[in-house]
């Protein structure tokens, strides 16, 4: 009896070891987690811009973004990034005509980030390449049914901190900044042309998962 005992004494460590190595384990791989996909709630802004006797206001919006980084060093990573939001483009040639055009804007970037940690606190930097879409709907929003989608490269710039919840979740908090060149919508004339850049600022708020 006393022998039969001692063996589920036994048992029992070696179990409880077992788990204590599997969560261990665990605990590690989420720690090393090197990606995550990220889903962000975001208003943007533009300013006004004015050129080529054209003045153009962009109304304020809500949007979505979503993202996907991979980090190659604690320090420093990769991130790709899809936005998404509609708006009206107003335009006012000063001496012709006025116009509205309601868009679908959409933004494809892919930026180096370089980040920092602070216990549960993760500040980041990042900087890269894009394109932004404009697309014009054909609807009541638009008073002028012959613009075109613009494709216009640019450069998305901005930083933010994220704050972890769990090993494989946190909350993101970020000002994003995309410079890029106003659309024209290729109307008869280019009479919506300012031949100026302008920065729209799209800051959001959303959750990571990391893997």
């Amino acid at each position: 009896m006393g022998e039969f005992e001692g063996i589920q004494r036994r048992m029992k460590k070696t179990m409880l070891l077992l788990g204590a190595l599997t969560l261990s384990a665990a605990a590690g791989y989420a720690q090393e987690s090197r990606q995550d996909v990220s889903v962000s709630g975001s208003a943007a802004f533009a300013p006004q811009i004015t050129g080529n006797s054209v003045q153009k206001n962009t109304s304020t919006t809500i949007g979505l973004v979503a993202s996907y980084r991979y980090l190659l060093t604690p320090r420093s990573g990769l991130e790709v990034n899809y936005g998404y939001q509609q708006n009206t483009q107003y335009y006012q040639v000063f001496g012709k005509a006025n116009g509205g055009i309601h868009t679908l804007q959409q933004e494809v970037s892919a930026a180096y980030v370089f980040n920092l940690n602070f216990k549960h606190f993760n500040p980041f930097l990042e900087a890269g390449p894009g394109v932004m879409f404009f697309s014009p709907f054909k609807d009541a929003g638009s008073t002028n049914l012959d613009a075109k989608r613009n494709t216009n490269i640019g450069a998305l710039f901005g930083g933010g901190v994220a704050y972890e919840l769990s090993p494989s979740f946190d909350i993101r908090a970020e000002y994003r900044a995309f410079l890029v060149k106003t659309p024209t919508f290729s109307l008869p004339g280019n009479i919506f042309n300012t031949n100026r850049y302008e920065i729209i600022s799209t800051p959001s708020i959303g959750i990571a998962y990391h893997f």
